[in-house]
C-alpha cells in the first residue's frame, strides 16, 4: 500500500505541462526574432557554439530533476504492516450551557467563550477516550455523537454559540436525561458526564436523571461560570459593537447570577465533583485529572497500517541530475564541430 504524506505537492505537478509550453513558446519568439536580425545561414556566423539541442537536453533534465523533487517533498510512504490495535478509554459527555445568560462577560471573554477554549484543550489532550457534546438551553441537543476523532470534535466544536438551541432557559434535567440515554452500556466502558453551565433556571427533574445515573455507574462533574452577585447580558449589533445589556419586559436590566448550589447538589449526588470556573484556571484539566483515575476499559479495536517513509529514493536522483544538469555547457561539442567542419570540406 503506498500514500503520499504530503498530497498537495503531487497536485504541483501539474506545473510541468505549463514549464513545457513556456519554453516552447520562448525557443520559438527567440528564434523568430533571431530570424528578423539573420537569416538562418548567417547563425552558423554569429553563433558558432550555440546549441539548441543542448539547450533542450538541460530543460529536459530540469524538468525531470523538479517532478523527482516533488514526488520526494510529497513524502511516498509505503504499508510495512497492519496492527490491530486496542482502543481503550472511558466515555466522557461534556454538557455545554449555550443559553443567553452564557454571553455575560464576568469570565473574559465570555463565558461561553472560555467553556468553549476549555473544551477544546480537553479534546487535545484525550488519547483513547470518547467524548460526545451535548449544548442546551431551554432543550438539549447532541453537537456530536460518541466519537474519538478529535480533529471532528473540534470542528464541531467551533460552530456552537447561543443559537444552536432556539428554545430559551437553562434545561440542565433534560440535557442529563439525553445524556444518559446516548451512552452505550454494553462495552462495558467507565462513563463520565461533564456540566458546564451558570446553573440558572434550571428545568426538569434533576433527581430522576441523578439516580438513573447512580444506578447506571455514571460520574457527574461540573463546572459553574458565572459569579453569584450577578451581572448583565452584554447586547452586540451586527457590527461587532455593544448597544447595551439585555432587558426584561418591563425595560430592566437583566442580571444573570451563578447557581452554585445546584451545582453542588448534582456533583454530590452524582459522586462527582463541582469547580467554580475562573478567568485564569482550566477547570476541565483538574476534572481531567480526575478521570484518568478511572480504570479505563477496552472498547473496541482498529486496523493500522504502519508506513515508513521512502522520499530518500527521489530525492538522491534529484542531486545526481541536477549535477549533472550543471556541467552540461550551452555550447557545441568540439568534436561535432570538427566533424561539421569535416562534412563542409568533402562538400
Amino acid at each position: 500500500m503506498i500514500r503520499f504524506s504530503n498530497i498537495e505537492f503531487i497536485y504541483a505537478l501539474l506545473i510541468i505541462p505549463v514549464l513545457i509550453i513556456l519554453y516552447w513558446y520562448l525557443q520559438k519568439k527567440q528564434y523568430l526574432l533571431l530570424e528578423k536580425f539573420a537569416g538562418t545561414k548567417l547563425h552558423d556566423i554569429l553563433m558558432p557554439m550555440r546549441s539548441r539541442l543542448k539547450s533542450a537536453y538541460k530543460f529536459g533534465i530540469f524538468l525531470f530533476a523538479l517532478s523527482l523533487l516533488l514526488i520526494a517533498l510529497a513524502n511516498p510512504q509505503v504499508g510495512t504492516k497492519i496492527e490491530e490495535v486496542k482502543q481503550v478509554g472511558i466515555d466522557v459527555y461534556i454538557l455545554l450551557d449555550v443559553s443567553k445568560s452564557m454571553l455575560a462577560e464576568d469570565i473574559k471573554p465570555s463565558r461561553l467563550e472560555k467553556s468553549k477554549f476549555e473544551i477544546s484543550q480537553l479534546i487535545q489532550r484525550l488519547q483513547g477516550d470518547r467524548i460526545e457534546l451535548i449544548v442546551f438551553a431551554g432543550d438539549a441537543y447532541i453537537q456530536f455523537p460518541l466519537t474519538s476523532d478529535y480533529a471532528a470534535a473540534n470542528l464541531f466544536l467551533t460552530a456552537v454559540d447561543v443559537n444552536s438551541v432556539p428554545q430559551a432557559g437553562t434545561a440542565i434535567g433534560p440535557a442529563l436525561d439525553l445524556a444518559l440515554k446516548s451512552f452505550r452500556y454494553d462495552d462495558g466502558t467507565k462513563k463520565a458526564i461533564v456540566v458546564i453551565t451558570d446553573g440558572e433556571d434550571h428545568e426538569g427533574d434533576l433527581d430522576a436523571a441523578i439516580e438513573e445515573a447512580n444506578s447506571k455507574d455514571v460520574v457527574i462533574y461540573a463546572i459553574g461560570f458565572g459569579s453569584p452577585a450577578g451581572v448583565p447580558i452584554p447586547v452586540y449589533n451586527e457590527s461587532g459593537n455593544q448597544v447595551g445589556f439585555k432587558k426584561d419586559n418591563q425595560g430592566n436590566i437583566v442580571l444573570t447570577k451563578l447557581d452554585e448550589a445546584i451545582l453542588k447538589t448534582i456533583t454530590e449526588k452524582g459522586n462527582g465533583k463541582y469547580y467554580r470556573g475562573t478567568n485564569t484556571e482550566d477547570e476541565l484539566e483538574n476534572i481531567y485529572n480526575d478521570l484518568a483515575q478511572i480504570e479505563q476499559s477496552e472498547y473496541g479495536s482498529k486496523r493500522i497500517t504502519e508506513y515508513e517513509d521512502r522520499f530518500y529514493y527521489f530525492l538522491l536522483p534529484v542531486i545526481l541530475l541536477l549535477i549533472v544538469e550543471f556541467f552540461i555547457s550551452m555550447n557545441r561539442s568540439k568534436w561535432l564541430m570538427r566533424f561539421e567542419i569535416l562534412r563542409k570540406v568533402e562538400q
